[in-house]
């Protein structure tokens, strides 16, 4: 395959996703031309800036007709932000039901993510819900069971689907030129400040459960539903809070076996956050995660792509969550069907309890 063949393949995996949905639906057709009506509810989680920043920046795709924040401190703390200067702030009853309103970006605190999304779907409209989806998974299921019945969709809130190189990486693994993969290493970790850790510490499920979940959504996605999740999970400063701080987890498959390590005490671990994928016929090396350097090493060519090792050129990553949201405009439109199904969310989601340590019943 000439040069500029090979850039054409990485930009088009890049655009859009190559995974099969394991279920198929489309959100039913709307008028390409029309805007969509979106608004969002709450402002308390870690992405609510970055999700509405998102949404205003694509005005020809979306718009934001209100934000609904039920803290009046935190409500005036935002609306002296950039981000969220000239919106319209509203209640949840107001913004549910605003003429013509179409979907609900969900960025409340976790604990209330899933109520909060119900009431969405409830209103008949379109969810994107951050992560993680909360802690009770049988309440997701149900949740994404309404959403099914609604024809709604449910956009989980993983902020690297749409990554450039996690979209080589899926579609490299679909078109199968890694083999029978038998192994997958994925590392996320920070450092956090004392005040953070003392709000991450009211959810039992620590770091892997703050952070763990986005890999684990790309653990699932290239290797499936795992048969045993085992979670090794630590306290390093029992003296200062509860929190789990440094968590390792074990995914078992017939014939694969992934790590998850996630941590909140690592310093510049953002540098040090990896995906590593190998297969008997070649690997895939993501580190760093962003901004995004892939390594290729493969036993034979593939697609124009040489044998041996090689640094694969990536497309731009641009904004964070840009791809979520222009994607999330073409499924409501639809101009598309959904990649990752509510099957799959559900086995990310139990996956990431159970290697937080928590119930999934």
């Amino acid at each position: 395959m000439p040069h500029t063949d090979r850039r054409q393949f990485i930009q088009a995996v890049a655009a859009t996703s190559a995974v099969t949905p394991l279920v198929g639906w489309h959100a039913g057709a709307a008028e390409p031309s029309r805007k969509i009506k979106i608004g969002q509810i709450g402002t308390k989680h870690a992405h609510a800036g970055g999700k509405m920043a998102t949404m205003r920046k694509f005005s020809d795709e979306f718009e934001v007709v209100g934000v609904v924040e039920p803290d009046a401190a935190q409500q005036e703390r935002m609306a002296a932000t950039p981000t969220y200067a000239g919106l319209t702030w509203m209640t949840a009853e107001e913004l549910l039901n605003v003429d013509g309103l179409q979907a609900v970006a969900v960025e409340t605190e976790v604990r209330n993510l899933l109520a909060t999304a119900q009431h969405c779907i409830d209103a008949q409209l379109h969810v994107h819900l951050d992560k993680p989806a909360g802690e009770n998974l049988p309440a997701f299921k149900r949740l994404l069971d309404a959403a099914a019945g609604q024809q709604r969709i449910i956009q989980m809130g993983y902020m690297y689907r749409y990554n450039p190189a996690f979209q080589f990486l899926f579609a490299a693994v679909e078109k199968g030129w890694l083999g029978q993969i038998f192994e997958i290493d994925a590392v996320m970790s920070k450092t956090v400040s004392a005040d953070t850790r003392r709000q991450l510490a009211a959810y039992p499920g620590g770091s892997m459960f703050e952070l763990g979940c986005h890999l684990m959504d790309a653990i699932v996605q290239v290797a499936g539903k795992p048969d045993h999740v085992s979670a090794f999970n630590r306290r390093t400063r029992p003296d200062q809070d509860t929190l789990l701080d440094n968590c390792l987890a074990v995914l078992e498959y017939p014939k694969t076996t992934a790590t998850l390590r996630t941590a909140l005490i690592e310093v510049d671990g953002g540098r040090r956050r990896q995906f590593v994928v190998c297969g008997d016929q070649g690997t895939i090396d993501i580190r760093p995660l962003e901004p995004p350097r892939l390594t290729l090493t493969l036993d034979r060519p593939q697609d124009g792509f040489r044998s041996g090792r090689q640094e694969v050129k990536l497309p731009q990553l641009g904004g964070r969550y840009d791809g979520d949201f222009q994607d999330l405009a073409k499924i409501i439109r639809g101009e598309k069907t959904s990649d990752f199904s509510a099957a799959h969310d559900l086995a990310v989601q139990a996956a990431v309890l159970e290697a937080s340590g928590l119930a999934t019943t």
